[in-house]
């Protein structure tokens, strides 16, 4: 499994292996499936910007297939959460699922309410489990689907084509693409580490 993981981080290495097909996946798979909330959406999207920059990949397709992986990605999911209700919260941690991951997941939603479809999309994590709790929570499917189409575009341009404008601007962006990923891979979870930072705040700020 670690090496697995490890292979599956070597995104250049991996289109260049798979292609469009493995892109398309991939961003399948963290959105529609709750044990693929380990897998790298936003770095590889952005991976697959610079690709496209550089010529190797057409960013026209990229956007047409990746914005449909995502928007079909959470509504599998969302009837995932639909279908199995309140179980999904007692049903036992595995290697591949963590309650705490729903329950953070929902604190989120009770903050943002539906927006949380849109803004989930660019949090780690959040972004595979926030479909489910909108689905457990029976959420009104049309207004999942608006949030969850806009959510998915939106996601899907903003992070390919800060790769395809790095690809543009950045001379001989193929030798700086190692350092690129890094530095991605580090923002991209920011995002995650600060909801984290936040959650652990409020459990130790006392009540007044």
């Amino acid at each position: 499994m670690i090496d697995f993981i490890h292979r599956l981080y070597h995104f250049d290495e991996l289109i260049r292996w798979g292609g469009h097909l493995v892109l398309v996946a991939i961003v399948f798979a963290e959105t529609g499936v709750m044990a693929g909330f380990f897998l790298p959406g936003d770095s590889l999207l952005v991976t697959a910007g610079l690709f496209a920059a550089a010529g190797h990949l057409n960013v026209a397709v990229l956007i047409l297939e990746l914005s449909a992986a995502a928007i079909l990605g959470d509504s599998l999911n969302y009837s995932v959460g639909r279908r199995l209700g309140p179980r999904l919260f007692s049903r036992e941690d595995s290697l591949l699922f963590h309650k705490d991951h729903l329950r953070r997941t929902k604190r989120f939603y009770e903050k943002y309410g539906s927006k949380t479809i849109v803004l989930a999309r660019f949090v780690p994590v959040l972004r595979t489990f926030a479909p489910v709790v909108a689905g457990v929570g029976e959420m009104d499917y049309k207004t999942f689907l608006t949030y969850n189409v806009a959510g998915g575009i939106a996601w899907v341009n903003a992070m390919v084509f800060t790769g395809f404008f790095l690809g543009r601007v950045i001379p001989n962006v193929d030798r700086h693409v190692h350092k690129i990923i890094l530095i991605v891979i580090f923002l991209s979870v920011l995002p995650a580490i600060h909801e984290l930072w936040k959650e652990r705040k409020a459990r130790t700020t006392p009540m007044s």
